[in-house]
């Protein structure tokens, strides 16, 4: 064997990488502590030099490792600074195992949303109605419907009466929420994000398990296109 065999090519970081990655060192050098904010969106862009879509690209990725928390009307608040260090290492792992907890999600999920649309009671069914209320009423107001979102997966994984399946959800619950803020972080999904609940909501409504199914598997997809995964 080649002696150049063992080589691998090299890894160049994607620009919302550095982009992140200077501003934790940013945070670093300059003594920010958790609780405190960063500057907003723009003035970080036009002191990197980058878009806007970037800087948001960037700060998505520090949200879903935990470094800061992006909050409608307070902006990036940092939480973590202790594992700033090492962030862009978190954002690639977390890229790499993306794929897979996506494909776990349409398995079970899919699954779940069929089951609902069989066994659901009406109180199940309000539920379902009521975080989607709670998720459109946060969108409204600027947000982008996380919590709500989790209550909408919640109330359809307990209306599908398994608690098997309700366990292994909430084993992957943390890497299910690597998706879903990773998700609701682009440009426009909140909405589309809402859509496609509403469409999983009425299959269950009607009782109709393959158009429950069918419309689960395509909500899966459009998560599943996140810029993180498309760069």
């Amino acid at each position: 064997m080649s002696r150049l065999e063992s080589l691998r090519p090299v890894q160049r970081p994607r620009l919302y990488e550095q982009v992140a990655g200077q501003i934790t060192e940013w945070i670093t050098d300059n003594g920010v502590r958790a609780g405190d904010r960063l500057p907003p969106e723009r003035e970080l862009a036009t002191q990197l030099g980058v878009s806007r879509a970037t800087i948001s690209q960037a700060l998505v990725a520090l949200e879903v490792v935990g470094a800061v928390v992006v909050r409608h009307g307070d902006g990036a608040i940092v939480t973590d600074v202790a594992g700033t260090p090492r962030i862009v290492e978190a954002i690639r792992a977390h890229a790499k195992r993306l794929p897979e907890i996506l494909d776990a999600r349409d398995a079970l999920e899919t699954k779940i949303a069929a089951l609902a649309a069989e066994r659901h009671t009406p109180e199940q069914v309000d539920a379902i109605d009521a975080a989607l209320d709670a998720m459109e009423a946060d969108i409204d107001a600027g947000g982008r419907g996380v919590e709500g979102d989790e209550l909408f997966h919640a109330a359809v994984t307990a209306a599908a009466g398994s608690e098997l399946l309700s366990k292994m959800m909430r084993e992957i619950g943390e890497l299910v929420l690597e998706t879903r803020i990773e998700s609701l972080g682009q440009p426009g999904r909140p909405r589309e994000s809402l859509a496609a609940h509403r469409r999983i909501a009425a299959a269950i409504r009607a009782g109709d398990p393959a158009a429950a199914a069918l419309a689960m598997h395509q909500h899966v997809m459009q998560v599943s296109d996140v810029a993180i995964l498309n760069d």
